[in-house]
């Protein structure tokens, strides 16, 4: 592929004002099922309607709201509200395959649409199995894969999207593979959290910044092992935004589509340290605790736009080198007579 974006595809310069919009919809409406989902978990809510898909064997969307009394008020809203999302990315995937779009993000539409219902499946599944650690992480973990999903396609479907020609990175550090590796180790720190947090292990180590006393604990459980890893986890997660922040406000300042989401996820990520600490030594009150487990979805969502943008728009100048010699025509040597 030339200079100009792989991604140039998902989109080819189209625009739909109005699907933009409603794909951000779709984003900030899943968002809020994640925050949702979290006061469930934070209220241990999760069998407070033991079956499914009815709710107490009442059709979910006639269930009165009179009975919507204590925890069923958390987690029948939270079957609500997946339903709308579930309806807004069908609603989404239909729109993008009737649209003028390219045919990439039209398939990124039905893997969203997909995604939801898993998703959808596995919250049953959870309830049907009594929250099993397994069943209930991968919960966790497939609505933060829609959520992404969800981002991206509000992304590639804004004006601001535009075919473009990359340029060369002007930093020795490839900001892109940086960036996307930062996704990764959030990701994997997010799926850290939630094992623990299903495992009931967020107080394993009571104490803050030191772990029960020490900087190593002893590893008398699996929930101080947990624990820890989780901490360790952050710990990475945190050097590797800052790296990638730190690169771009010293190489790529003046390119607002990376350093504004870049100084935002700098203070995500002090609110998100600030909120897990508060989390700790409030012994898990339920507002830090929910907002430090969707600060960990902002923070995902912050550096996964910066990596597509960096994709996007930069390309290295190995690939840009590599790209030169496939388009030099081959030299043929001359005979001598």
């Amino acid at each position: 592929m030339d200079s100009q974006s792989r991604f140039d595809l998902l989109n080819g310069g189209v625009h739909s004002k109005w699907l933009h919009r409603f794909a951000l919809l779709t984003a900030v409406t899943t968002f809020f099922l994640i925050f949702v989902g979290g006061l469930v978990k934070s209220h241990e809510a999760g069998l407070s309607v033991p079956d499914w898909p009815t709710t107490y064997g009442e059709f979910m969307l006639t269930f009165p709201y009179s009975k919507w009394v204590g925890n069923i008020f958390y987690e029948h809203s939270h079957r609500l509200l997946a339903t709308l999302v579930g309806a807004f990315i069908t609603v989404e995937a239909i729109w993008l395959q009737l649209s003028k779009y390219g045919k990439k993000l039209k398939i990124l539409g039905w893997i969203a649409f997909v995604g939801v219902c898993i998703q959808g499946y596995l919250g049953g599944l959870t309830v049907k199995y009594l929250l099993p650690t397994s069943i209930s992480t991968g919960h966790s973990m497939l609505a933060q894969g829609v959520f992404c999903l969800t981002v991206t396609i509000a992304l590639f479907t804004s004006k601001a999207w535009p075919n473009v020609e990359r340029t060369l990175q002007t930093s020795s550090i490839d900001i892109r593979k940086l960036s996307a590796w930062t996704v990764g180790a959030i990701a994997f720190q997010i799926m850290l959290g939630a094992l623990m947090r299903h495992e009931n292990a967020g107080l394993a180590i009571a104490t803050f910044p030191l772990a029960n006393g020490r900087i190593i604990p002893e590893f008398t459980s699996s929930g101080i092992v947990l624990n820890f890893a989780h901490r360790v986890g952050a710990l990475i997660a945190s050097g590797f935004v800052l790296a990638t922040v730190a690169v771009i406000l010293r190489d790529y300042r003046y390119d607002r589509k990376l350093s504004r989401p870049a100084i935002f996820a700098v203070v995500v990520l002090l609110l998100q340290i600030a909120l897990g600490a508060i989390t700790i030594l409030s012994e898990k009150a339920v507002t830090p605790t929910t907002l430090h487990v969707s600060g960990g979805t902002l923070l995902l969502c912050t550096m996964l736009v910066i990596s597509l943008q960096a994709y996007h728009h930069y390309e290295s100048k190995a690939a840009k080198q590599e790209e030169s010699l496939h388009r030099e025509p081959a030299v043929i040597p001359s005979t001598i007579s």
